[in-house]
């Protein structure tokens, strides 16, 4: 039999056939171009309803979370807001799933699509709570797990948050392939998935963004059976966009046409996510501007040929939160509320408590997921870890928090204030990528409608951006 080539090169161009073989999902069947597919037949297509989505949930531990009304932190904002100002802040406590974080709704899908297609066992790429909510659910329907992360710089040292997440993974009995950061890691993931056979777990599939479209469903029913209405607002930490695509379609399906989808990312620019030295400059694995705004501005730069997590389509503003806030935000929700959850899923709370005192007392505000912490997840543990790379951390101003060089924690609530992004830049980002993808000469109608769907904008608005940036490439020439 004749030998595979395992080169780069040899492997990345069989990357379809591959993903073809590991999901039972033939993508060709949806793309109309290289930019345009057929989203909503895709994800239709995945043969699942809403109640199956819940019924193989609650086979395995998950959904069906607490929502908690903050009434301490809702009263400690409401003391420092304009008269009448101060909207309900209710918290979706996801760290109540098995492994401890939203994540098992993406994987719970994943492991029961597996099961029912022979799959001996999944795998995924991940430094972040997916890993283990992979190993956790596929513990659960008796399949293998194999969890490829990146957790080193070239020293060999590694973030205290992603060894924890590391030996989580391993505690539900994967194997955990622990990689030092760069470009090996698509490679060897295609590699693997050839070698084994095993599923591929991809954060990225139809069935993955199923799994979170629970969890909109659940704020709905919750918030409308404790309130008698739908959520004004619901804060949804931001990353590589599946947490707010499923949150927001589930949202949609229960009516809630009218709740504002807030996204909320650290800001960590200037630090490059893929540098060597930059790689354990930063505090949080997830949830940052290094994933937030590359995804939504490009979302088809993953492990699948189309990305099923799209969240431009869903988002109504983005919001930017400081290290030093987020770490603030952590220690109020433990000292007020009696809840000590992991930084990274206190994102949105951050926002939300800045969202709250623009918003009326009688409106709610939603976050909309909180993650499980300990040993290397735990704010302490990071906050060592900044200090032993150098980075400054201090009491005062977040204003003054510079990404990479220092953490700057507030001294008193007002001092979380937070920054909105500039939507349509994000959207106009998105277009410049998909013309560098495919020449805006070649585009069809539907490629336009597509991409007015994708950035949830109107196709005149992407007509006239285009016709401007063929204006200012005529006058470059």
């Amino acid at each position: 039999m004749k030998k595979r080539d395992l080169s780069y090169d040899a492997v990345m161009g069989r990357k379809n056939e591959i993903m073809k073989a590991s999901l039972g999902i033939d993508y060709e069947d949806y793309i109309q171009s290289p930019i345009a597919f057929d989203y909503e037949r895709m994800m239709a297509e995945t043969g699942y309803t809403h109640e199956d989505v819940i019924r193989i949930q609650h086979e395995t531990k998950v959904g069906n979370t607490p929502l908690f009304e903050l009434h301490n932190l809702t009263r400690a904002v409401r003391g420092i807001s304009p008269p009448g100002k101060g909207a309900r802040i209710l918290l979706k406590d996801e760290a109540a799933n098995a492994s401890g974080s939203f994540k098992a709704r993406r994987a719970s899908i994943s492991a029961y699509e597996a099961a029912e297609k022979g799959f001996a066992g999944m795998i995924s790429a991940t430094s972040g709570n997916y890993g283990a909510a992979v190993a956790s659910q596929a513990a659960q329907r008796g399949l293998k797990a194999i969890i490829l992360q990146e957790v080193f710089d070239s020293r060999g040292v590694g973030q205290p948050e992603i060894i924890e997440k590391g030996r989580a993974c391993e505690a539900y009995g994967a194997e955990v392939l622990k990689l030092t950061v760069g470009p090996e890691l698509f490679y060897l993931l295609l590699r693997t998935l050839e070698e084994t056979g095993f599923f591929n777990a991809s954060l990225y599939t139809p069935f993955g963004i199923r799994g979170v479209e629970s969890l909109g469903l659940e704020i709905a029913y919750q918030v409308r059976t404790d309130y008698g209405k739908e959520p004004d607002a619901v804060v949804i930490t931001h990353a590589g966009g599946g947490n707010l695509t499923g949150t927001a379609r589930g949202l949609l399906a229960a009516g809630c046409e009218s709740s504002r989808i807030v996204a909320c990312s650290v800001d960590l620019s200037g630090l490059h996510m893929a540098s060597d030295t930059d790689f354990n400059r930063k505090s949080f694995t997830t949830g940052h501007t290094g994933f937030g705004v590359p995804f939504a501005t490009w979302p088809d730069r993953v492990d699948v040929p189309r990305n099923a997590a799209r969240s431009l389509r869903y988002m109504d503003e983005y919001q930017l939160v400081t290290q030093g806030e987020v770490f603030y935000a952590t220690e109020l929700l433990t000292k007020l509320e009696g809840l000590e959850r992991g930084p990274a899923g206190n994102t949105s709370l951050a926002a939300a408590m800045t969202l709250s005192r623009q918003m009326d007392q009688d409106q709610i505000i939603v976050v909309q997921e909180t993650e499980y912490t300990g040993a290397g997840k735990h704010q302490n543990s990071q906050l060592s870890f900044a200090r032993e790379n150098g980075i400054e951390v201090r009491r005062g101003d977040p204003a003054e928090n510079v990404p990479g060089e220092s953490i700057v924690i507030p001294e008193r609530l007002e001092q979380v204030r937070g920054k909105g992004q500039d939507m349509d830049s994000l959207r106009l980002s998105y277009l410049k990528n998909a013309v560098r993808h495919y020449p805006m000469e070649k585009w069809s109608p539907s490629d336009i409608e597509f991409v007015a769907a994708d950035i949830n904008k109107g196709e005149s608005w992407v007509r006239q951006q285009m016709a401007e940036m063929q204006s200012t490439a005529e006058a470059d020439h």
